[in-house]
């Protein structure tokens, strides 16, 4: 009961918001009644790809009801996400959403669709912080050298990142201007073309995702110099997080899964519990920890407001570096 109590909050009376609680398994009880599709806007084997997966499967276990995972990239995740909103909204239908979801309707100037119109958050799977990372030959070992070097010469200092608009750029963009210094960007195809030049030195630093970044790290190949979350992560506890130079700095990755606009309350409300009680097993949580990632598993009205707060901090984001929309 508790799940479904936290869903419903407001100013209710208790005797409504009784008779609901009890409405609600019964207005769920058939659901589902054939295959889940949870739809994955990106290509296979990233970290939304293989959460969606992990999830899947706990779900089908759980249901008897096979979840089919539908891998639809392209567009910045805008085809997978035009395919969600389009479907049918009754719960047989799950999306896939992280930080290019809330930065498309400020990078875009045209989407067929409207985020917050036309998407219902249902619950935060996990988030993962990303570690800042230079190539050994510049000469910085902590944030504080980088801003430095960085101030004394604008512009000379280059990070790469999986793509404009990618969260990896910009938390770049944010590390500028929270430092007050002026970095050159340099946008890749993609995270592991980034981290190949890297390698090779031809750009300065990038923010990276932890687990494959994590063995350059231990070769000394890469230096990792932050953690992109407000305190240190446990899959490097001696990086410093950056909020420790530049107090409030934040960009970590989120993921999390959203039903089209007009999904009953009851089918959100079980899908919901279901799902936070798969991310937050022992089990899964074990496996998230491995990759640098903690679990969540809010409540919808929880990821709601989350994801308003993302949308908001990175619109402010990509209008003060002068980003133009596409």
């Amino acid at each position: 009961m508790h799940a479904f109590a936290r869903c419903f909050t407001g100013t209710v009376l208790a005797g409504t918001l009784l008779g609901a609680l009890v409405a609600l398994p019964a207005a769920a009880a058939g659901f589902p009644d054939r295959p889940i599709r949870l739809i994955v806007p990106f290509s296979p084997n990233g970290p939304n790809d293989l959460l969606a997966r992990m999830v899947g499967q706990k779900l089908t276990e759980a249901w008897g009801q096979q979840v089919v995972i539908d891998n639809r990239p392209g567009a910045g995740t805008i085809i997978g996400t035009e395919l969600a909103v389009r479907s049918p909204a009754d719960g047989h239908t799950l999306l896939m959403v992280s930080s290019s979801t809330v930065v498309n309707p400020t990078l875009k100037k045209h989407l067929p669709y409207d985020t917050l119109k036309d998407l219902v958050p249902l619950v935060q799977l996990a988030s993962s912080p990303n570690v800042l990372v230079v190539n050994p030959s510049v000469p910085a070992n902590s944030v504080a050298e980088l801003l430095a070097l960085a101030k004394a010469k604008p512009g000379a200092i280059t990070y790469a990142s999986g793509g404009t608009g990618a969260a990896t750029h910009l938390a770049g963009e944010l590390l500028a201007s929270m430092g007050g210094v002026k970095m050159t960007h340099v946008p890749y195809k993609g995270a592991g073309p980034a981290t190949i030049d890297l390698l090779g030195g031809r750009v300065s630093c990038m923010f990276g995702t932890i687990l494959p970044t994590l063995p350059h790290i231990k070769s000394g190949k890469l230096r990792a110099i932050g953690i992109s979350s407000l305190k240190r992560s446990s899959a490097l506890p001696d990086v410093p997080a950056i909020a420790e130079t530049l107090p409030g700095f934040e960009a970590t990755s989120f993921y999390g899964i959203a039903v089209p606009a007009g999904t009953p309350k009851a089918v959100i409300a079980k899908l919901n519990a279901e799902i936070a009680r798969i991310v937050t097993a022992p089990d899964m949580r074990e496996k998230l920890h491995e990759q640098g990632a903690e679990a969540i598993g809010d409540t919808p009205a929880e990821f709601a407001a989350f994801f308003r707060k993302q949308m908001a901090k990175w619109a402010k984001v990509i209008k003060d570096a002068g980003i133009e929309p596409s």
